[in-house]
C-alpha cells in the first residue's frame, strides 16, 4: 500500500474483483482519487493533506493498475470498462455519494468512462492531465498494450524499470513530471510488479484491454453529462496537449479549463498546492449535496 503518512490511515475494502486497500483522512464531503498506470496513491501524497484541512474526507485508493500491493481475483475484469465498474463499486460499498472525483493520466480515462454511465454517486469531477478521445494511449504509450499480449512481457517491464536511465526516458517517467520523483516514491510505484506475479498478471490484464475506442465511446455520451467538470491542465503537458482540454471541454455541457502553468502530465507532483486549491475552490463553488 501506498506508504505516505500525509495520505492518513491505511485501511481496505473487500470488492467483488478483490481487495483493494486505501488511505483516508479528513472528515465531510467525500474525495475520491484516482491515479493513473504504474503509480499508486502516493502520487497524492502533497494534494490530499490540502484538500482534508479545507474539510473534505479524502480517500486515496491503490488502484489495481500495477502499482498495487494485493493481486485482484483471478477472474476480476480489469479491461479499462471493467475498472471503471470497480470504481464505481468502491464508491458503493463505501456508501459514498455526492462525490468529488479527481482522477489523473490514466485514471481520467476510467473515470470518463464512469461518467459515461451515469453514475448517481459522482457530484463532480477533476481531470488533471489525462488520457481522452483517441488518447488512450498518447502514441509514445500505444506499443504497452501490444507487448502486454507476450508472456513474461510484465515481468520484463518491471525489470527494465529498475534502471533510472530508462525510468528517465520519454517512453517511461521522463515526460511525465519536471520534478523528479522522489526515490522513495518511485520504489512504492515499481516494487510491487518486480515482487508479485499476481501484480504482474493485473498489469498485463489492464494493459491488453487499452484501445481508444473506450475513450471515444465515453466521450460520445458526454452531452448528456449534466455534472460540473474540471479540467485541470498542465501548461506543459507533451503527452496530452492543452487542446486535448479545450476537445473535452467543448463537448460536456458544464465544463471549465483551468491551466496548470509550470506543469507536465503528473499535475499532483509538479503543481499540488495549486492543485488543491483548485479542487477545494471547485467543490466549494459546485455543492450539490452531503457525503456520507
Amino acid at each position: 500500500m501506498a506508504f505516505s503518512d500525509s495520505l492518513g490511515t491505511a485501511r481496505t475494502v473487500e470488492l467483488p474483483q478483490g481487495v483493494v486497500g486505501y488511505r483516508e483522512c479528513g472528515d465531510g464531503p467525500p474525495v475520491v482519487f484516482v491515479h493513473g498506470l504504474l503509480v499508486n496513491a502516493d502520487l497524492w501524497r502533497a494534494v490530499v493533506p490540502k484538500v482534508a484541512e479545507a474539510g473534505y474526507r479524502c480517500l486515496a485508493p491503490d488502484w489495481p493498475l500495477g502499482s498495487h500491493e494485493r493481486a485482484m481475483g483471478a477472474g476480476a475484469d480489469l479491461s479499462p470498462p471493467g475498472l471503471a465498474g470497480l470504481i464505481e463499486d468502491f464508491l458503493a460499498e463505501l456508501e459514498l455519494s455526492h462525490v468529488t472525483l479527481v482522477a489523473n493520466d490514466t485514471g481520467g480515462a476510467l473515470v470518463q468512462m464512469l461518467m459515461a454511465r451515469g453514475s448517481e454517486r459522482v457530484g463532480r469531477v477533476v481531470l488533471a492531465s489525462c488520457d481522452a478521445l483517441e488518447r488512450f494511449f498518447p502514441p509514445l504509450f500505444r506499443p504497452l498494450s501490444v507487448l502486454a499480449r507476450m508472456p513474461g512481457s510484465a515481468w520484463l517491464l518491471a525489470q527494465v524499470l529498475r534502471s533510472r536511465a530508462v525510468r528517465g526516458l520519454p517512453i517511461a517517467y521522463g515526460w511525465l513530471s519536471h520534478r523528479p520523483v522522489p526515490a522513495a516514491v518511485m520504489d512504492s510505484y515499481l516494487l510491487p510488479a518486480r515482487r508479485s506475479a499476481g501484480v504482474r498478471r493485473d498489469l498485463r490484464r489492464f494493459l491488453r484491454g487499452v484501445h481508444r475506442r473506450h475513450t471515444l465511446e465515453a466521450a460520445a455520451a458526454f452531452s448528456a453529462y449534466d455534472r460540473p467538470v474540471l479540467l485541470a491542465w498542465g501548461e506543459d503537458d507533451r503527452l496530452f496537449p492543452l487542446s486535448l482540454a479545450h476537445r473535452l471541454a467543448a463537448l460536456l455541457p458544464d465544463a471549465r479549463v483551468s491551466v496548470v502553468a509550470g506543469s507536465r502530465t503528473f499535475v499532483p507532483e509538479d503543481r499540488p498546492e495549486e492543485l488543491g486549491d483548485l479542487i477545494v475552490e471547485f467543490a466549494h463553488s459546485t455543492v450539490s449535496g452531503g457525503g456520507r
